[in-house]
């Protein structure tokens, strides 16, 4: 880490291992920002990263990471971008790279329920630090869950590692307990003296920070406890089974991480550069915007860019999760990370690598992680007292039999023991944030984003869905959905047209000339052709006269009889732009343009209304078409608003129940943010991806109601995993004070709520939001 200048502050950035929730974020940034200099601490626990800024001459990275050691986890230090100042823009995902400037703005929304989305507090540091100082329980510094390296098997971890060594030591203190039973006894006090010095080490650690209620601590005394009172055999059992748990956490928790990991690994490590001719091959991280790749047939797209030479089928699967190759050519946009299956193209990098679509959505998940879920901040603060009234209960169990009713000492101090390792809160405290990362990882893989357990716990309460209808309910460019021929045929109405409108960039053109050749219809370009402000076009074909515009301007170039103005009167009121074709002083014919409904809109409204789920359209477009629209896909419908009046809308159905505001334009930003949940359409603009809580990638409605229906399950879920972990502790808790269970049996309990309540969890990776209940 190098020097810096002493006006300015360094931005170091670590990997943190066996850091797997939320909790354990909360105490390392609790730890760290106590030190002196350190200030703008971030955590991202997707990521596994650390990022601070450290002023100078005072505290040093490697009294830091000393720190964090203590705690019990591992750092390695990580490439970090320019000094900067502690008050300067810092980038959104917690992991401290430099985002090639890419800034996101750090109040862009805060959740409703006062949670801070992206681990970035606006607290009062002394605030954070003392609210970490409270935060007992599951994931406090000690409780380490180590995280599986990549490619590595669980036995190749420490906490593996210790397994298989209390293990070993276990079997062999039975083994010797048989064969020789006079030192089988002090074979056990050995295994567990193994098996819980570290454990022991990390407790005390933990509570020379100021943290003494620990599950650690908890299974220090209860292990040292039982020696003393000669339940040795069941003391090395039970430190056992706690360090299976924490393995089998750790594991679980990764295989979380494992499906983003995967999304990154979809991006080729290398790419051809083309330049001046030549071709090179370079590291595909270090592209640069404006430069030239090369990809050929089979091989991943490296960068977000535009095709400047070539066409090809691009499978777009492993980023928006559609199934079928789309055919792209020049001028067409293509994303990192997809598969070019036919032929050779030429690309233009657009984006840098950490601001490309796969590394936007590995960012945007990174800072889900870290906006916490309600219900999960109120199991925090239950953990707070709940860690010390535990404590409390046993010591009472432990001395008021013995003293006030003369009962045996060593039973009470047993069933005291007992109460302690059966009142950990683990299972407890995990069955929220296991549940969510489940959830996100999965959505993730489907294309559906959410940023956060706060916006999973929304949008599992919505009831009603408020759609943009341009570019969301609508392709976004309209398109011709009925010709009228009342002299010739329709092919001769689209020739006509077709022949004028040649080379125009206007969107009605453009839908004009898209059906000619779709229908193979050839025309030869007008001459004469020009554009007549406000009107129309106009041209010669073939030596005739042609004009195509708006049928009020047509009805001075040529008479139109009462069949004719009902055509147009009947398109017209289904929402229709009507386009009138005169040739020679004649009306040919109408074509009618609209931006359709895309092709999944009315399956996506039927889907919600089946889930109990209102919806309706806010549009700036006039009432006929809203109206027009809104009817074909069965919902209510507010036209002619602008933002503002979208806004207003939004706020007023806040009222009466949860709303989510689906959009993809500039326009639907306000609205986004104003909506109790904002889900921004994939193909939208940055605009819309940035302000809202979340995305659907594929760009189809009916993903609307997956995202909702991965919610419910993910909250379900959530719901299920505390009943079983209160259930387990209130039957436990009984059975332990009255002596029917043991220390074992204990944190056999405990360990075995931990797994049920994580695997429970690990449930939602494969669930399918696609399917309706």
């Amino acid at each position: 880490m190098a020097a810096h200048p002493e006006t300015t502050a360094q931005t170091l950035s670590w990997k943190v291992g066996g850091m797997d929730c939320a909790s354990c974020a909360a105490k390392i940034r609790g730890a760290v920002e106590r030190l002196p200099g350190v200030s703008d601490v971030r955590l991202s626990v997707m990521s596994e990263t650390l990022t601070l800024a450290l002023g100078p001459g005072a505290t040093t990275p490697e009294a830091i990471e000393k720190r964090v050691n203590g705690l019990g986890y591992t750092t390695a230090a990580l490439a970090t971008p320019a000094t900067a100042h502690p008050a300067a823009e810092q980038d959104a995902c917690g992991c401290g790279h430099d985002h090639g400037g890419h800034a996101h703005d750090h109040d862009r929304k805060h959740d409703h329920s006062g949670h801070d989305h992206a681990g970035h507090d606006h607290a009062p540091k002394g605030a954070k630090s003392a609210a970490a100082a409270k935060d007992h329980g599951h994931g406090l510094p000690g409780h380490v869950h180590e995280a599986t390296p990549d490619g590595a098997s669980w036995y190749q971890t420490a906490k593996g590692r210790l397994v298989i060594a209390t293990g070993l030591f276990l079997g062999a203190a039975y083994a010797a307990g048989l064969i020789w039973p006079g030192i089988g006894h002090w074979a056990f006090i050995l295994a567990c003296v193994v098996g819980v010095a570290p454990v022991a080490r990390r407790a005390f650690a933990a509570a020379r920070a100021g943290i003494p209620f620990t599950i650690e601590m908890l299974m220090t005394i209860a292990a040292i406890g039982a020696l003393f009172i000669g339940a040795a055999e069941e003391a090395a059992l039970v430190v056992f089974l706690f360090a299976v748990g924490e393995v089998l956490e750790g594991v679980a928790a990764d295989r979380a991480r494992a499906s983003i990991r995967a999304l990154g690994d979809l991006v080729p490590k290398t790419a051809i550069v083309e330049e001046n001719g030549a071709t090179r091959q370079v590291d595909a991280a270090s592209l640069r915007i404006g430069q030239v790749v090369l990809v050929r047939p089979g091989d991943r797209i490296p960068a977000d860019g535009e095709i400047t030479d070539g066409t090809s089928g691009i499978d777009e699967s492993p980023v928006t999760g559609e199934s079928v190759p789309k055919t792209k050519g020049v001028g067409e946009p293509v994303y990192a990370g997809s598969v070019n299956r036919e032929a050779a193209l030429r690309v233009r990098v657009d984006k840098a690598a950490e601001d490309n679509t796969i590394a936007r959505i590995i960012r945007l998940v990174e800072e889900a992680q870290e906006a916490r879920a309600p219900t999960e901040r109120f199991i925090d603060r239950f953990s707070r007292w709940y860690m010390p009234a535990i404590v409390g209960l046993a010591v009472l169990v432990a001395l008021v039999p013995p003293l006030l009713l003369g009962a045996e000492w060593s039973v009470w101090i047993y069933r005291a023991l007992a109460l302690l390792l059966i009142g950990c809160p683990c299972a407890l405290v995990i069955s929220v944030p296991a549940a969510i990362a489940a959830a996100l990882s999965a959505g993730a893989r489907q294309g559906l984003l959410m940023k956060g357990g706060v916006v999973i716990e929304t949008a599992a309460k919505t009831g009603l869905v408020a759609f943009d209808k341009t570019g969301t309910l609508t392709q976004g460019k309209p398109r011709v959905t009925d010709v009228v021929a009342l002299t010739g045929s329709e092919a001769e109405v689209l020739a006509f047209a077709a022949a004028v409108e040649h080379g125009s960039s206007h969107p009605l053109a453009e839908a004009v000339l898209e059906r000619t050749r779709t229908d193979g219809i050839a025309y030869k370009p007008a001459a004469e052709a020009a554009a007549l402000a406000g009107q129309g076009v106009t041209g010669k074909v073939d030596g005739r006269a042609v004009f195509v515009g708006a049928p009020r301007h047509a009805e001075s170039r040529a008479p139109f009889d009462k069949r004719a103005r009902m055509a147009a009167e009947e398109l017209e009121a289904a929402g229709k732009t009507v386009a009138a074709v005169i040739v020679d002083g004649a009306l040919a014919g109408f074509i009618a343009l609209r931006d359709e409904p895309r092709e999944d809109a009315a399956a996506a409204i039927a889907e919600l209304k089946a889930m109990g789920i209102r919806s309706t359209m806010l549009t700036g477009d006039n009432a006929r078409t809203g109206a027009a629209i809104a009817a074909g896909l069965g919902m209510e419908h507010k036209a002619e608003l602008m933002p503002d009046d979208k806004v207003a809308a939004i706020k007023a159905f806040s009222g009466e129940t949860a709303v989510m505001m689906v959009g993809d334009g500039i326009n639907d930003a306000p609205a986004l943010a104003a909506a109790s949940i904002g889900i921004a359409m994939g193909s939208g603009t940055d605009v819309a991806l940035e302000t809202a809580d979340g995305a659907v990638l594929k760009s189809r409605v009916r993903d609307v109601a997956a995202l909702i229906r991965l919610a419910r399950a993910a909250m379900g879920n959530i719901r299920t995993n505390i009943a079983i972990a209160l259930g387990l502790k209130a039957v436990f808790l009984v059975t332990s004070v009255l002596g029917y269970t043991g220390l074992w049996v204990a944190i056999l309990a405990d360990t075995g709520a931990t797994v049920i309540v994580t695997a429970n969890a690990l449930r939602l990776l494969r669930f399918d939001a696609g399917k309706a209940s």
